[in-house]
């Protein structure tokens, strides 16, 4: 007699993770290797925290009003859910955290990766065994999928007064050319129109290793700013290069932007401008010949667009020093330029370093400074009737759709908003003959 066979076993349910990324793009590209990850093991991601196993909130602590942003996440997270891992940079002061919410599941620190995955298989194990064709090839992605952040490097050297980065996130340890150059090379052929390069210090790329070679197609390639922006502009995409402090060896990228190999586009926070202010900031590269470096530097590239960061109101900062960077921005003429107030952030040494400027003081500052930024950029846009402009598509809706030119990185810089004859289609990279302007967008039609 032979015995009847058993039916198949219910197949188990995916386990669901629900995810929050707050802060940089470096903590998104963070959020994105967790994911990846997770996905390959057979996790699923939830929509919502109340559908969900477990919640992974990845947290901001650059300054007081991010932590306060990222213990507003967790604690929503604990509310709708109540099993919640929490990681990223405040994550690295996990008292503060565990004060607050003494029953959160885990605290792991900025980077640690492995550590977030082992708190998730503690919570609720994976399915099954990981299969990597549960994922692309170039792995999950926060961000649209024609454009990406590409991070080079972790980890900081420098010891700015204000930041406490460095505390956070360790010193430098940039990943070899070799590795970026794959990653970036899976991207661009999944479809990835523009690679945004990051990290907290993208000029010093490769200073840890020494400049290290490594292997890449059929030749060896070095860990440096120059080599691998040359190599990625090989790749076919838009290349554009974030946090880039002003270091002697720029200089040898700006030809490359010339020759359209990489976008005529340098993210630089420079933070200020007077000679004192930025001694008392400890701010590294040779800031107080700037000017001269920029100049120079639109010699050789006219097209240069320049996005930057300041702030007002740093601690002991006189009505000169102000002025003197009111001048700076006037002569400097910058595309591209953000203003913030100073804020105290626990742990920095900016904080004891002069008589703190009184928020009424700070709020008149930046509103002087905007107003004088908002002047340059108008006569910059306004310059650019007329122009035909490459633009990416990031927004469609049939023939009205919203992009950016070479000069403008997503979520921050402006948008040019285009009409066509045809429907455009995100990602889509036309060209605009640009008819109007204001301080920050460009409007045009798609010829």
């Amino acid at each position: 007699m032979t015995a009847s066979p058993l039916p198949p076993a219910p197949a188990k349910a995916a386990p669901k993770i629900s995810f929050v990324s707050l802060g940089c793009p470096k903590a998104l590209v963070d959020s994105e290797r967790i994911l990846t990850h997770l996905r390959a093991e057979g996790y699923e991601l939830a929509r919502r925290h109340d559908g969900a196993d477990v919640v992974i909130v990845n947290t901001c602590g650059f300054l007081d009003s991010a932590k306060a942003e990222s213990l507003s996440a967790i604690g929503e997270a604990m509310a709708e859910n109540g099993r919640v891992i929490v990681t990223g940079c405040m994550g690295a002061q996990p008292d503060e955290i565990r004060e607050k919410y003494p029953n959160l599941l885990a605290v792991t620190g900025p980077q640690a990766y492995e550590s977030v995955v082992a708190a998730v298989h503690a919570a609720v194990p994976p399915a099954h065994d990981p299969f990597l064709d549960l994922v692309p090839p170039q792995g999950v992605k926060l961000t649209p999928r024609h454009y990406a952040y590409l991070k080079i490097s972790e980890g900081c050297n420098n010891r700015c007064t204000f930041c406490i980065i460095p505390s956070l996130r360790g010193d430098l340890v940039s990943r070899p050319a070799g590795d970026v150059l794959r990653e970036a090379e899976k991207l661009v052929k999944a479809g990835v129109k523009e690679l945004l390069v990051v990290s907290q210090d993208t000029s010093a790329y490769g200073v840890d290793i020494r400049y290290a070679e490594s292997p890449w197609r059929d030749r060896a390639v070095r860990a440096k700013f120059y080599d691998l922006a040359a190599e990625l502009g090989e790749l076919g995409a838009w290349v554009r290069m974030h946090y880039v402090y002003p270091y002697p060896h720029v200089d040898e990228v700006i030809p490359l932007m010339a020759e359209g190999k990489i976008l005529p586009y340098l993210d630089m926070p420079l933070q200020h401008a007077s000679p004192s202010v930025l001694k008392r900031m400890r701010r590294p590269g040779n800031q107080e010949r700037q000017l001269e470096r920029i100049r120079r530097w639109r010699e050789i590239c006219p097209d240069l667009a320049i996005r930057s960061t300041f702030i007002v109101g740093f601690p002991g900062e006189t009505e000169a020093e102000f002025e003197e960077l009111l001048t700076w921005i006037r002569e400097a003429k910058l595309e591209r330029v953000g203003c913030f107030e100073f804020e105290p952030v626990a742990g920095a040494v900016a904080n004891g370093l002069g008589d703190l400027v009184p928020p009424e003081v700070k709020a008149e500052r930046k509103r002087r400074f905007m107003e004088a930024q908002q002047a340059v950029s108008a006569r910059l846009q306004k310059a650019r009737i007329g122009k035909r402009l490459p633009v990416i598509i990031d927004a469609a809706d049939g023939t009205v759709a919203k992009g950016r030119s070479k000069y403008d990185a997503p979520e921050i810089d402006g948008n040019v908003h285009v009409t066509a004859r045809r429907p455009l289609r995100v990602g889509d990279i036309v060209t605009v003959k640009i008819e109007r302007a204001d301080a920050y967008d460009l409007y045009g039609s798609a010829v």
